[in-house]
């Protein structure tokens, strides 16, 4: 469903980070577990975790224990604090790349659903000049995805008609 919050999106941006190279349900079910580890995803508080802050989220067993996915968290969070520093909206410079309405796609089978495109491609880049690190063009494909900036529900899913409805 097409979201236009901010703050959810950078939540989204750093799950669909944690997801890549393991299956997504692995980071659904973590999903909780990642909120209370990264203080629900508070960009204000990220930037500022320390060496201690480091060390315990290593040590967590309810996230992915990966240095780099860790570390992507807090420059991602800076560079996400960078949108409101210049008076930009990270939302609205996201589905900016839409103009504002989900791309409407029309697959019958999930076969057809590719893993990015040369749009992913291009946010990905765009994302990567501003500091965003984890943002590869797969990623940000099934962050689309998870975004609503893309309906990608094949079309005899009962959430492909329901977005068409908004």
């Amino acid at each position: 469903m097409p979201l236009r919050d901010s703050q959810k999106l950078f939540e989204f941006l750093i799950l669909d980070g944690a997801q890549a190279g393991l299956s997504w349900i692995t980071i659904l079910k973590r999903r909780e577990a990642y909120r209370a580890a990264f203080d629900k995803f508070d960009a204000e508080k990220i930037v500022r975790y320390t060496d201690k802050d480091f060390e315990r989220l290593i040590g967590n067993a309810g996230i992915i224990r990966n240095k780099l996915k860790i570390i992507s968290v807090v420059k991602n969070a800076r560079a996400y604090l960078e949108f409101a520093e210049k008076g930009a909206s990270f939302s609205d410079w996201l589905w900016d790349f839409v103009d504002g309405k989900p791309i409407i796609n029309k697959y019958k089978t999930l076969k057809e659903i590719p893993a990015s495109t040369p749009l992913s491609e291009q946010i990905s880049k765009e994302l990567k000049k501003r500091g965003f690190t984890f943002v590869g063009p797969v990623i940000i494909y099934a962050f689309m995805q998870a975004a609503g900036l893309m309906n990608d529900h094949i079309t005899s899913c009962f959430r492909y008609h329901e977005v068409m409805e908004l």
